[in-house]
């Protein structure tokens, strides 16, 4: 059945949204980065968009590689570092599950977010995104007293293939903050699902 906009829910598929190609197969566990407007410099953006073939899925992950290596110096005004903006990113994720989605996982770096998570019946992933990034954008702004872009439009999204993908991605989103060298143990980050900490 080809993918209809009017009705939310069903399968996409593959598409393409700006130069990365995506896929939406429904109700399927899918790792989600999205990340501040100022993470990466543009020119940077630009040099690597420059190589991506969007129907090569080989030179789209070495660009999204490419991104989440350079997300871990902490470039750009980092503001999911101060605490309030944080836990308003994580009440937003707690926020839609079970109504959106299913919330498996999750970690708020200081200048990205890494989520693992499964829409629900007649949800699409893009209204799960939307309804996370436009809201946090917008209270975000208020609580930092500026205006403008928050979140960079594209996120990268892919679907969990198998249980070791599965077991691989939570063990990479709850080790992120060790590999960036923000901690020593995944229960140290106080803004991640593998927490101790409650803030």
């Amino acid at each position: 059945m080809e993918w209809n906009p009017k009705k939310p829910g069903m399968a996409r598929g593959w598409y393409h949204r700006g130069r990365m190609q995506h896929f939406d197969p429904g109700e399927t566990n899918q790792f989600i980065t999205f990340r501040l407007f100022d993470s990466v410099p543009e020119k940077l953006i630009r040099r690597w968009e420059s190589r991506i073939d969007p129907d090569d899925p080989a030179t789209a992950a070495e660009y999204r590689k490419k991104i989440e290596r350079f997300l871990d110096r902490g470039y750009g005004e980092c503001y999911l570092r101060q605490a309030a903006v944080a836990k308003l990113v994580r009440d937003s994720l707690y926020f839609h599950d079970g109504k959106k989605h299913h919330l498996i996982c999750w970690v708020i770096m200081p200048n990205h977010v890494h989520v693992l998570l499964r829409p629900l019946a007649n949800v699409d992933l893009a209204e799960v995104m939307h309804s996370i990034k436009s809201y946090t954008a917008h209270e975000a702004n208020k609580l930092l007293r500026r205006s403008g872009q928050f979140w960079q439009h594209e996120s990268f999204d892919r679907y969990i293939r198998n249980t070791q993908h599965f077991h691989n991605v939570i063990r990479y989103i709850e080790r992120n903050p060790v590999k960036a060298r923000l901690c020593k143990e995944p229960a140290d980050w106080p803004f991640s699902s593998a927490s101790k900490v409650i803030v």
